[in-house]
């Protein structure tokens, strides 16, 4: 083996081209990756989507808050999950992205509005992916699947796969905090650290802006907005 051979074998790791990005795929391992490669594409029709199946699981896990199980079928819930949950979820992309995108020109470092929607909406990938938790829940046991508090009734394999469930809804969404977070951090070009602030300042405000909506409504409307 030539010294040009030996030079060649360590050199080619840094002038091969890299694989090629599966947004879908990469980012729950690699987030910081995608959305470099995702900032110079425009807001596309799986953003839209990634935003409205967030927005149908969080309307299941509602659901579930709520007890719906108890008195509504399985079809209505995912109906309504649909029909609310859906603009819901796109809603909530363009809330957020309007949130982010004013928070990091206060800061002082402006971004593409297209960066923030990918970082919120694909940063909810695993989220999204929780859908398929709570239809495969709802096939094996039904209305149970959306009770808050299984009944003294319900056999030990149920109560097992309900906890089972909730754990991983709640992972799934820890790690879509945690993706995002990322995502911020490289779009604002800022330390993780600061950009979990800016996550969460962003939130609070998202928070009271719906609160104060929801307020506006009750008095605009009242017996519009219950607790029930």
């Amino acid at each position: 083996m030539t010294l040009e051979s030996v030079a060649w074998i360590a050199y080619a790791p840094l002038v091969l081209p890299e694989e090629p990005i599966r947004p879908l795929h990469d980012v729950w391992l690699r987030p910081r990756r995608v959305f470099r490669e995702l900032a110079a594409r425009p807001v596309g029709a799986v953003d839209y989507l990634l935003g409205a199946a967030q927005g149908i699981a969080g309307w299941l896990a509602f659901s579930r808050a709520q007890n719906a199980g108890a008195n509504t079928s399985v079809a209505e819930i995912f109906l309504k999950a649909l029909l609310i949950g859906t603009p819901a979820g796109i809603a909530s992309l363009f809330l957020f992205c309007s949130i982010y995108a004013r928070l990091g020109t206060r800061a002082g470092r402006t971004v593409g509005r297209n960066q923030v929607f990918h970082v919120v909406a694909y940063g909810g990938v695993p989220l999204a992916a929780s859908l398929i938790i709570w239809v495969f829940a709802a096939l094996l046991i039904g209305e149970v699947a959306f009770e808050q508090a299984p009944r003294p009734e319900v056999e030990g394999f149920v109560a097992l796969l309900l906890r089972i469930q909730f754990i991983a809804y709640l992972l799934l969404t820890l790690w879509s905090v945690v993706i995002q977070v990322m995502g911020l951090s490289e779009i604002q070009g800022i330390v993780t650290r600061k950009a979990f602030g800016l996550w969460v300042l962003g939130q609070v405000i998202a928070f009271l802006a719906l609160l104060f909506l929801m307020i506006l409504i009750a008095t605009l409307f009242p017996g519009a907005v219950t607790t029930t």
